[in-house]
């Protein structure tokens, strides 16, 4: 059961950087991460992180921001702080 959820968090948030980043989803690979498309920088990290906060009902404490740089940190951060 954990491996479906983990699955369709993976899903939702690759749907959610695919629409903050503006590309399509096939350029959200499962291992993306920060700086490998030119739409990921910082004003896109910026987008990402609010579409993660309004889509999970969450508030993403300052302190992490730099550390939810990849898909599957963040993927990680909402299997334990969000509403995954």
């Amino acid at each position: 059961m954990e491996d479906q959820s983990k699955g369709a968090t993976i899903e939702q948030v690759r749907a959610l950087l695919s629409e903050a980043l503006q590309v399509p989803e096939d350029q959200i690979s499962p291992d993306l991460t920060f700086g490998d498309i030119p739409q990921w920088d910082s004003m896109g990290h910026m987008e990402v992180l609010v579409s993660l906060e309004s889509h999970f009902g969450i508030e993403i404490n300052p302190d992490v921001i730099t550390d939810l740089v990849s898909l599957p940190m963040i993927c990680d951060y909402l299997q334990v702080n969000g509403n995954a």
